[in-house]
């Protein structure tokens, strides 16, 4: 088997971190579903701008949307909306196939609501509505606000990719605010068994940030108090934390309490492998995908790392839960150098909604430049 074929025979799906109405019009998205194996697809605001911007796929229904007098805003929600729509209907057999496990494709909510739990509730309920596909999922940041709206849409029986999440104890919030959901649904005599989600747990963005705080601490071999633990923790922590994630869901997953909702065909919400692109050239292209194979798991890559997966990844099966003593003594020797975890994920977070809402606003002043050109 390929590389890619052997990630879903170890039971990980593999999804396109990228969604453009060029690939749709082109057929690369329905080649890619019927003859690579992929299983869904993540839309996002920085993909969508640069295909505005550098490319003519979207002028014709700009220019109609237009001279229909319909506002930017208006203007983007029809265009991305009809992207996932027409992505919806090609990943359907998929999700068809899988029972309603898989082949799903995300539309995130405006970035300006992270901390905005009523507001984000409002938006899910109405693109929810507009895309109108089974397998469509809903993205809300892992914010605390964030964490009240996506137990009340899981519980309305929304399906949500929960985003911006850096840490185990987020991790675990949102898996636990999963389970309520469900909990709250079969109580009140609602099915679970269609609901379904996954957590996007972050990878690269943690080790640039690491990797800096670790540079400061870093003195040439043999000077006074010379350690060598900064060095070697550089490019490990965003995987070691993401192994010790996938502990955390295997414990939350395999409690009584959750084995009472599979038994009415509830489907555990899968981890969901995010920033996957390798940010530090020295590093394998392929770092954060190698490691990180195992059952219930999700990988969303770009373009360019699905390609170096296809081309020279080596698929093991299980490697999620390879080296896990490896791992907490890597989490341990950071902690013993000065550097909070904690503190690290809680600015990336942080961080992370504002880096959504650059691309968001970007894309809206594209879009409004787009207008006034096609403008009659």
């Amino acid at each position: 088997m390929q590389p890619l074929q052997k990630l879903l025979h170890y039971g990980q799906s593999y999804w396109l971190d990228n969604l453009t109405r060029g690939m749709l019009k082109r057929g690369e998205l329905k080649t890619r579903v019927r003859e690579q194996g992929l299983r869904g697809v993540t839309s996002n605001p920085s993909t969508f701008n640069e295909a505005i911007s550098k490319s003519d796929d979207y002028d014709d229904r700009i220019a109609s949307l237009v001279r229909d007098g319909h506002t930017v805003e208006a203007i983007y929600e029809r265009l991305v909306v009809q992207d996932v729509q027409d992505a919806c209907d090609i990943l359907r057999p998929v999700y068809d196939d899988a029972e309603g496990a898989d082949g799903f494709v995300s539309l995130e909510v405006s970035p300006h609501l992270a901390y905005d739990a009523e507001g984000t509730m409002q938006e899910v309920r109405r693109l929810w509505q507009a895309v109108d596909r089974p397998n469509v999922m809903i993205k809300i940041p892992g914010t605390p606000p964030g964490v009240t709206a996506i137990e009340q849409m899981l519980y309305e029986g929304m399906n949500i990719n929960i985003t911006l999440l850096f840490s185990i104890d987020s991790y675990e919030t949102v898996a636990r605010t999963y389970i309520s959901a469900l909990e709250r649904r079969l109580a009140g005599g609602k099915p679970v068994r269609q609901v379904a989600s996954v957590a996007s747990f972050f990878l690269s963005r943690i080790d640039v940030l690491v990797d800096q705080l670790l540079q400061h601490r870093i003195r040439p071999a043999h000077s006074p108090g010379y350690d060598p633990r900064p060095a070697g923790l550089l490019g490990k922590v965003a995987v070691a934390n993401a192994k010790l994630a996938y502990q955390s869901f295997k414990a939350l997953f395999g409690e009584l309490r959750w084995k009472a909702l599979a038994q009415e065909g509830a489907r555990v919400q899968r981890p969901l492998w995010a920033s996957t692109s390798v940010k530090n050239p020295d590093y394998p292209d392929v770092q954060y995908v190698e490691p990180l194979i195992g059952p219930h798991t999700v990988n969303t890559m770009p373009e360019e790392t699905i390609a170096a997966f296809a081309d020279h990844g080596v698929a093991a099966e299980n490697s999620v839960e390879a080296d896990l003593d490896e791992a907490r003594r890597i989490l341990r020797d950071l902690e013993s150098v000065g550097i909070s975890l904690d503190h690290v994920t809680w600015q990336l977070q942080h961080e992370g909604v504002q880096k959504f809402i650059d691309p968001f606003d970007k894309l809206a002043d594209t879009l409004a430049q787009k207008c006034n050109q096609l403008r009659p």
